[in-house]
């Protein structure tokens, strides 16, 4: 067969770009450390290599979540501690206040102090996150959460908490309504309050109450009426609830005794000190009253107070109260704090599993896509020498001529 010169230099050079054009693509296969160049070099690993990267961009991008969440919930947690100690020390003052060597001057300057307190931490409740918004305003996050009234505060946020997604099936709050933290203090022992009504002349003075029988609260509203009559005076009791029937099982006119429990419908607590003729306590179910309403109606106490003693009575009367729903308060805002710690702790656990999950994409990846670098130096070193032959062989083959024989 007949081969023409044309042929052979044709052939000769399709031959050395082809292990030209192969060795380029081994060299820049150790360039980069990728098997893959193309999608076309290996469709099923390209396209699950392209799955698995698109779930790690995702672990990535909810572990940035998870940094933000846990810097939000680290500015709330800060501020209920804030919040939690300013209670405490109203709880301080209302002890001190309950002294019975103060003066009105004395009680005066407590309820300064006690307004300094109200002050502060409303500024704690309406604590700016950073951004041009406020922690506890709820889906309202640039309204300021609490204006101060003549009765406490009002709220001006909703009841939403905001969330990031921090998983692939989590999301998590990141913010709690000012509402729930601030407002949603039940009175009382948390079913039941016991208070004196304005007016009274004695000294009694109501004690908090304990639940004796659940099964047996009945939601309703009473009435203690004291009586005081003959000589020497006898003082008994009444006890009937809003529609005017007694209280069971107590009978009507029972004796009273200073300290001893009074027990009726399922509640238990005790009145100190001597009533005088007509005086009234009630007794409600517990209500949702805001912590600001609570530092308003003490602060109002202490400065309304005399030292008589009707006075001193009503005035250790309110200090209870107050006392009692300080403590709901706190309690409140300790149980929130608890939940804002359970979600920081969760989102630990959640890096955690998400840095396992990244280290297991990357290995997925890198068996995908990452090159046999002992096997690549192998296959380049034959490719450089079969083209060094290739070109050597040509080399000799294209210097071949008839003519070279021709003396």
């Amino acid at each position: 067969m007949r081969i023409s010169t044309k042929s052979i230099y044709e052939n000769a050079t399709t031959q050395l770009n082809v292990l030209q054009s192969n060795m380029a693509r081994t060299q820049t296969q150790l360039a980069t450390n990728k098997r893959m160049l193309t999608a076309a070099d290996d469709p099923i690993a390209s396209a699950r290599a392209l799955e698995v990267t698109q779930s790690k961009s995702l672990n990535n991008q909810y572990a940035t979540n998870r940094s933000n969440a846990n810097s939000s919930l680290a500015l709330v947690e800060g501020a209920l501690n804030d919040g939690g100690n300013l209670v405490m020390d109203v709880q301080s003052l209302v002890v001190q206040a309950g002294s019975g060597s103060l003066s009105k001057e004395d009680r005066n300057m407590l309820a300064t102090e006690i307004e300094a307190r109200m002050q502060d931490l409303m500024g704690v409740a309406n604590t700016a996150d950073g951004s041009g918004g406020y922690l506890f305003s709820g889906y309202r996050g640039t309204t300021i959460p609490f204006i101060q009234t003549d009765t406490g505060a009002t709220y001006q946020g909703d009841q939403g908490q905001r969330k990031l997604q921090v998983g692939s099936s989590r999301s998590i709050a990141i913010s709690d309504s000012g509402s729930s933290i601030f407002e949603n203090n039940r009175t009382g022992n948390g079913s039941y309050q016991a208070t004196m009504v304005d007016g009274n002349l004695g000294g009694a003075i109501a004690a908090t109450g304990a639940v004796t029988d659940a099964t047996k609260l009945t939601g309703h509203d009473y009435t203690i009426t004291f009586k005081v009559t003959g000589t020497p005076a006898v003082t008994t009791y009444s006890v009937v609830d809003g529609s005017g029937s007694p209280a069971g099982p107590l009978p009507t006119d029972e004796p009273y005794v200073s300290g001893k429990q009074i027990s009726f419908d399922g509640t238990s607590f005790a009145i100190h000190g001597a009533p005088a003729d007509g005086d009234k306590f009630e007794v409600k179910p517990s209500q949702k009253e805001s912590v600001f309403t609570t530092m308003t109606n003490l602060v109002n106490a202490l400065r309304d107070s005399g030292d008589d003693t009707a006075s001193r009575a009503t005035l250790s009367n309110k200090l209870n109260t107050a006392s009692e729903n300080l403590k709901s308060s706190l309690d409140n805002i300790l149980t929130v704090r608890a939940s804002v710690g359970s979600r920081m702790k969760e989102l630990d656990y959640l890096d955690d599993s998400g840095a396992d999950l990244g280290l297991q994409y990357d290995a997925t990846l890198s068996k995908l896509q990452d090159l046999d670098v002992v096997k690549a130096i192998s296959q380049y070193a034959t490719q450089q020498s079969t083209l060094e032959a290739a070109q050597k062989s040509f080399k000799t083959m294209s210097s071949l001529s008839l003519f070279n024989y021709i003396g």
